[in-house]
């Protein structure tokens, strides 16, 4: 697994919960899709520590309700190559980005997600 699959869509529910203009009633489909995610989030691959001497990649992709990116690297564990995930970027598409397709938004998305994001390692 290379990341959190369908993480937006899962976590829908429970970011509107955190609207002002919704009531706040935990129901049984946001119930399930809590187990889903922290059943997600406990069964993860573990994140590698970054070495800034060996170059990056960048995954990114995009659907209907978020955006996400994934730095790897390749590194050495256990005397074998294994490209690993460093650090995962998800976000919710705004209000202002649902008009765009899924392509025209993942375009922008390194520049845009990186720009507030703290490297957790």
């Amino acid at each position: 697994m290379q990341h959190l699959k369908d993480f937006a869509i899962h976590a829908r529910l429970l970011y509107r919960i955190c609207d002002q203009q919704t009531f706040f009633e935990i129901t049984q489909e946001r119930i399930k899709e809590y187990d889903k995610i922290k059943y997600a989030l406990t069964n993860a691959p573990f994140l590698s520590t970054p070495d800034w001497k060996l170059p990056f990649k960048i995954y990114i992709d995009a659907c209907g309700e978020g955006l996400g990116a994934i730095i790897h690297q390749f590194q050495i564990v256990n005397d074998k190559p294994y490209e690993g995930p460093i650090c995962f970027i998800p976000r919710q598409i705004r209000p202002t980005e649902a008009g765009y397709g899924e392509k025209q938004n993942r375009v922008p998305f390194p520049c845009l997600g990186f720009g507030k994001t703290t490297l957790l390692y």
